[in-house]
């Protein structure tokens, strides 16, 4: 089956976003100089090539929740279809009726542009948080002329990213919902803002927007909607709170500095963005863009320089300003700071009094999320990806045992165990990937992987292994990305979110987009490589989300792209093989999160179908796999996060609305949630209807 055509479209993030969300890391040449050998000349294990699919094509006729399958015969297998599953080429003799799989059965958001929360017919929505709302008792409430540092500190931040929701440990009325708050954007924050001379009230006003927010909610009756609440739990974590580092960078002179010449407490955690809920109810998230906050100066020291040119930090002065009231933000005063930031950072929202910690031992990268797994023998499998074009996929395995219930026992298991990185080989014939999206001749874009092995750590007895050359443990650590650059590395398209199936078990991996890969003309010194099997779209816009099955205690894994996002109508998109002229239209893929029925729920970031983000649902196995419908779409200029998905509920965090190119905090163009001419705030929506999510 032959697809051709080429992907045009282009981001609709603005560049406001850009500038404060990740410091126009999209924009500029991309920071991974590497030139990494092929897998085939590493690992020369040959792969067995699947059988050619004969000619087939599926046809569906959806109404509401259900489809009609009619389809040639064939007996090829498509992608991810170890299983049965209806990849593409899965064919049957006769027409069969398919109804949509449970969890999906709801009629889908047709592509918008409104300013507003669009639902299915039949699903209620509310508010639960927003922007500024108090969130420790005794904060005023949210006053955009009237803010301060002291308030913001015990008030809800600013775009609110990865999000979780547990049980409340005392009260069955009650939940713990916790989110990350990636970024502030400055400008459509303040009246009277000069971006060229911050005041100090509003940097620190910036600091406190930053951060994390555990928060008690309530149920509402028997519905899924959510009330916030004042509890004992509470609390507001910042870009000043005390953070424990832990793990092979500790006490390391490459991450002291003058207030903290130990090396072993930060102050603050940056640019948190997806995360994890850890089976142990803590949570784990991501420091991502942080390399924006940093000035470089004058950096004397070349290999310093080096490493932090590898992150970006390179302008003398940066977006926010944050440089002028504290020398941390200034590399020629604090040249190690920026080293103390790009973890995976554990907080147990339980346990209000309790230090957060930065886990070493998992690297240091843009972490753009941290999702755990744990095998049959208790081994606990950590997935985290680097979200920066070209970048590559880490998993981090555990030598210590989840233990159920042994809280302190399973604080410390990130510290002990092994990082990875992973390497790729497609299954096909480099010629037969021509960066159109043409399939191979064997029908799928798949084929295997290896762990390759970056640092083993001990932190209970301090000892700590590089298996790098030239690289010591705690360079390997620190200094993450030129380690798997050593190895030769994969380099993937915007690797973020990383989900485990529940029940399958494997792993799904959003790609959002490169742009840049296989540019040329006025963006070919930008590209770092052409068109690969793994990434078969040239100057890819609209993303991918790719399906391993992974050996997930071992070192071996293989892999298929089960979607190539973008326009159902383009020739160069896929959707595991489902008919495409019956799924909703899809562009760069960020968030993941499953539902209690195994379906797939994304959210999208910088959507480039002329439409608003939205989240989405997929079915990934059975007779309607690759089935993709969107359930909501988010207000002007925002961005779709942190999806939590149950039975009663779903929730996203909505980001940056109102933020576009012309927009400015006098003329918005968003005034959501609170409509009129208000001024446009991140919020976390609750959506629920009568009966289960999804379900006729």
């Amino acid at each position: 089956m032959a697809l051709k055509g080429l992907n045009l479209f282009t981001s609709s993030r603005s560049s406001l976003t850009c500038t404060y969300k990740c410091g126009n890391a999209c924009l500029g040449e991309c920071d991974n100089p590497s030139n990494n050998s092929y897998f085939g000349d590493r690992f020369t294990t040959p792969l067995s090539r699947r059988t050619a699919l004969r000619a087939g094509g599926l046809s569906v006729v959806a109404v509401g929740g259900s489809a009609a399958l009619a389809a040639c015969s064939g007996d090829g297998a498509g992608p991810g279809d170890s299983e049965g599953n209806a990849g593409a080429g899965k064919t049957t003799d006769a027409k069969v009726e398919l109804t949509s799989a449970e969890g999906m059965q709801f009629e889908a958001v047709e592509p918008n542009t409104k300013d507003e929360v669009v639902v299915p017919k039949g699903y209620e929505q509310s508010v639960l948080i927003a922007w500024g709302d108090p969130v420790i008792e005794g904060a005023p409430e949210f006053d955009v002329d009237k803010q301060s540092a002291e308030a913001a500190e015990k008030q809800f931040g600013f775009n609110n990213d990865f999000a979780g929701l547990i049980e409340h440990p005392d009260n069955p009325e009650r939940l713990v919902y916790m989110c990350s708050h990636e970024y502030t954007t400055e400008p459509m924050m303040f009246p009277d803002y000069d971006p060229e001379n911050p005041t100090e009230e509003q940097v620190k006003i910036g600091w406190a927007g930053h951060g994390h927010t555990i928060l008690e909610v309530s149920k509402v009756g028997d519905t899924g909607e959510l009330k916030r609440e004042f509890g004992p739990l509470n609390r507001r974590i910042t870009a000043t709170t005390p953070f424990q580092l832990v793990g092979p960078a500790k006490g390391s002179d490459l991450v002291k500095t003058k207030a903290d010449p130990k090396g072993e407490t930060v102050s603050g955690t940056l640019n948190n963005c997806s995360g994890g809920v850890t089976p142990w109810n803590t949570m784990l998230s991501g420091e991502e863009n942080f390399d924006q906050y940093f000035a470089a100066g004058d950096i004397k020291d070349e290999k310093a320089k080096k490493s932090l040119e590898r992150f970006g930090i390179e302008d003398k002065e940066t977006a926010r300003k944050w440089e002028r009231f504290d020398d941390r933000f200034d590399c020629s005063k604090e040249p190690n700071e920026p080293n103390r930031f790009g973890w995976i950072v554990e907080i147990n929202p339980l346990d209000p009094t309790s230090t957060p910690v930065k886990h070493t031992a998992l690297g240091r990268f843009k972490h753009e999320a941290g999702n755990i797994h744990i095998a049959d023998d208790g081994t606990v499998v950590c997935y985290s990806g680097d979200d920066s074009r070209f970048e590559y996929i880490y998993k981090f395995i555990s030598t210590k045992k989840y233990e159920e219930g042994n809280i302190e026992h399973n604080l410390s298991i990130l510290d002990h165990g092994t990082l990875y990185v992973a390497v790729m080989e497609g299954n096909s014939p480099e010629d037969e990937i021509d960066g159109s999206g043409v399939l191979p001749e064997d029908g799928a874009f798949d084929g295997k992987g290896k762990w390759v092995k970056l640092l083993t750590s001990d932190t209970e007895n301090n000892k700590f292994e590089s298996h790098v050359d030239g690289f010591s443990a705690e360079e390997v650590a620190i200094f993450t990305r030129e380690a798997a650059d050593k190895v030769g590395a994969t380099k993937m398209d915007r690797p973020e979110d990383i989900q485990v199936h529940p029940d399958s078990h494997k792993v799904y991996v959003a790609l959002t987009n490169n742009s840049y890969r296989g540019a040329t003309g006025e963006n070919a010194k930008k590209n770092k490589e052409d068109a690969k099997e793994w990434a078969p779209v040239k100057e890819n816009k609209n993303g991918m989300v790719m399906e391993i099955e992974d050996d997930h205690a071992g070192e071996s894994f293989t892999w298929n792209l089960f979607l190539v996002c973008g326009d159902p109508n383009e020739a160069n998109t896929y959707f595991g093989g489902f008919d495409k002229s019956k799924v909703s239209p899809i562009s760069c893929p960020d968030n993941l999160a499953f539902d209690n029925h195994g379906n797939l729920w994304i959210t999208t970031d910088g959507n480039a179908l002329d439409s608003n983000d939205g989240l989405y649902a997929v079915t990934t196995s059975g007779d309607t796999r690759g089935e993709l419908k969107c359930f909501l779409t988010v207000p002007a200029g925002a961005e779709t996060c942190g999806p939590i998905v149950d039975d009663d509920r779903v929730m996203v965090n909505v980001q940056h609305p109102g933020e576009a190119d012309d927009a400015t905090f006098d003329a918005a163009t968003s005034h959501w949630p609170d409509g009129g001419k208000s001024t446009p705030r991140p919020a976390v929506v609750v959506v629920w209807k009568d009966g289960k999510i999804g379900v006729n």
